[in-house]
């Protein structure tokens, strides 16, 4: 009797147990990061007896935790990519509504200066068109500034995230070094402590959406984490502090992820962090974000320098020569490097005409690095072109670097032309008056010329203009100049004709002729045109009504300067390249997303909650107690009839 009523009891229990493990799963089918769980049956050795071994029941062996190691990983690395994947398209997506078109964008306004000046050009004293162009150039400087606030509003927002992240970071490491202490502490007891395996595995899936982690386990049960290859953030039960600092320059636009090693930060570059929100927002920061400003920077600069280039070659209402249209800052000096050991400064400046740097401008830092007083490397970091240099000053992409003594072997210095320049742009005047559109120089055709040649074009190239000189052109192809006596110049027909023959287009004025053939040539042999200042050459005439550099300021629009586009589509290419990174990063992003969903699913169908299986499970279990418990009914009835004999 004993026998059976120890086996129905032992059924009883373990059929208890598995009701109640189906109930939790149950309970928890919604828990984040819950594993299903399954009471492991086994049977109790049977007793001896001289007829064979006789069962004595069942007991409950263990809790299993339905689960993959390989799976969990799998899912945790995969969400970490699509986590900063979605972070860095987040903020681009942002970004391109920054750069943004039509009427009301940057492009507009560029192109609506340029264009006033052709309301000039047709009426030079009309006060109302000089207001309108003013005007134009004051919106268009406002724009400028109101991308590069808007820059710094989105930096300032990705930087709060960064902040917010590594203090969750620093939060979820030392909860999962906690988890780590109390899982070793119950190791001890023979069973896996089911829940907090769960809890820790949860904790390191909610880490990686920060940061991606690399686990390895101990033989204690712990589980120790890696970041950015081989960085412990979490050691068993000790935990590595997060932070945030700057690069080795000092960068104030960029941001590096630190971590606290013997003492010190020890800075982690983003592209070893793999995924996670903080790798994405970082390289949006540091790369994205760094990139959009220099785009920015490099057209308020070009074309603020190219307008004060022109309009320095104008004179005004008041017969002035004309100054600075726009306010432009001046370009920082270089950034150098903490671990520099020489005394030397970096100085940037646009090359000035003739051979303007304006037009040579690249939308990207450099870093300059020594290899002697005067020569090292420098290195165009938007696509890594390296140059060498052997001499002092550097000059690259239309920029001069002028190198102070004390240079050392391996210093290194950062140049970051184009970082506060869209921010400072202004107007430099407010007077429509102070607007110099009259040019300096003028040129006449001889009163006997014969042929049909004309003046096309005529730009002052430095002021004051020169004194004047006649061209006297002595057959279709060649002709003299005053100023030089019989010596012959060749003439090609559309060319331009320099005042400045050794260096042309450093001094004086360009004239370009043109005209339609009488007989063979336009020309004929005695033809003459002089050419000089306004005041000398057309005496009689009302000099407020030349307009030639409001012509000339119009012309700016055509000027190949961003990367051999005009400058009026400067804008449109900045967009452009927006545009394309926030497409691949919409493709990207999608992709990471459907990788990391496939795996969940994946982690989902051996560790997840079915409830109709745990439904049927329920009644099963259910059956198994009821039979235990009709086991145990009838061992009672035993007894009873039993006791019921021997008492009579």
């Amino acid at each position: 009797m004993s026998g059976i009523l120890n086996i129905g009891t032992r059924a009883l229990m373990a059929n208890q147990v598995a009701l109640q493990t189906t109930g939790n799963n149950i309970a928890n089918v919604n828990t984040p990061g819950y594993s299903r769980q399954s009471a492991v049956f086994q049977a109790v050795p049977g007793q001896y007896t001289g007829s064979g071994y006789i069962g004595n029941g069942v007991d409950v062996q263990t809790i299993l935790r339905n689960h993959s190691d390989f799976l969990t990983r799998q899912a945790a690395v995969s969400s970490s990519v699509s986590a900063s994947d979605t972070a860095r398209l987040n903020q681009l997506t942002q970004l391109e509504n920054i750069f943004q078109g039509g009427a009301s964008g940057l492009g507009a306004s560029v192109s609506d200066m340029l264009n006033s000046f052709s309301d000039v050009a047709n009426a030079p004293t009309d006060l109302t068109a000089r207001t309108v162009a003013l005007t134009h150039a004051d919106e268009m400087a406002a724009r400028f500034r109101a991308a590069s606030s808007s820059l710094d509003d989105l930096k300032q927002g990705v930087s709060s995230q960064l902040k917010d992240a590594v203090t969750a970071v620093n939060l979820l490491a030392g909860r999962i070094a906690a988890t780590n202490e109390q899982i070793a502490r119950n190791l001890g007891s023979g069973q896996p402590a089911n829940d907090l395996l769960d809890q820790r595995d949860q904790l390191i899936k909610d880490l990686n959406q920060y940061v991606q982690t690399t686990s390895i386990p101990a033989d204690d049960g712990s589980v120790s984490l890696f970041v950015a290859g081989s960085q412990p953030l979490v050691l068993g039960t000790k935990v590595s502090t997060m932070g945030l600092g700057q690069d080795a320059y000092g960068d104030p636009a960029t941001i590096k992820l630190t971590m606290q090693s013997a003492g010190a930060p020890m800075v982690m570059e983003e592209a070893t962090l793999g995924g996670g929100q903080m790798a994405g927002l970082l390289r949006f920061q540091n790369s994205d974000l760094v990139d959009a400003r220099n785009l920015l920077g490099r057209m308020a600069l070009a074309i603020g320098t190219a307008a004060n280039d022109q309009h320095k070659l104008g004179v005004d209402l008041n017969g002035a020569t004309g100054g600075d249209l726009f306010k432009v800052s001046s370009l920082p000096a270089g950034l150098e490097a903490s671990t520099n050991t020489g005394t030397a400064t970096l100085q940037v400046t646009v090359q000035a005409p003739p051979n303007s740097g304006t037009t040579a401008l690249a939308a990207s830092n450099y870093e300059v690095s020594f290899t002697g007083p005067a020569a090292g490397n420098i290195t165009r970091l938007s696509d890594g072109v390296v140059t060498a240099f052997g001499a002092v000053p550097i000059q690259i992409d239309g920029l001069n670097i002028s190198v102070s003594a004390g240079a050392a072997s391996n210093d290194r210095f950062l140049i970051t032309p184009f970082s506060a320049v869209s921010s400072t742009i202004a107007t430099a005047f407010s007077s429509p008056a102070a607007l110099a559109m009259s040019s300096p120089v003028a040129a006449n055709a001889g009163a006997n010329n014969k042929g049909t040649l004309a003046v096309a074009s005529l730009a002052a190239r430095s002021m004051p203009a020169p004194a004047a000189i006649t061209l006297t052109f002595t057959a279709p192809g060649t002709y003299i100049r005053s100023d030089t006596g019989a010596t012959t110049y060749p003439y090609t027909p559309g060319q331009a004709i320099e005042y400045d023959t050794v260096s042309p287009g450093a001094t004086g004025w360009s004239l370009t002729l043109q005209g339609s053939a009488v007989g063979t040539s336009p020309i004929y042999p005695g033809d003459t045109f002089t050419v000089g200042s306004t005041a000398t050459v057309q005496p009689s005439a009302n000099q407020k009504l030349n307009s030639g550099n409001a012509e000339a300021m119009m012309a700016l629009r055509d000027v190949a300067m961003f990367d051999g586009g005009a400058l009026t589509d400067g804008y449109a290419s900045a967009m452009a390249e927006i545009g394309v990174r926030v497409q691949s990063a919409t493709s990207t992003a999608a992709v990471s997303k459907s990788i990391a969903t496939n795996i969940e699913t994946n982690r989902a169908s051996v560790s997840g909650v079915n409830l109709d299986e745990e439904a049927a499970k329920l009644l099963q279990f259910q059956q198994s107690y009821q039979a235990s418990a009709k086991m145990l009914q009838i061992a009672q009835g035993i007894f009873d009839t039993l006791m019921q004999t021997f008492g009579r």
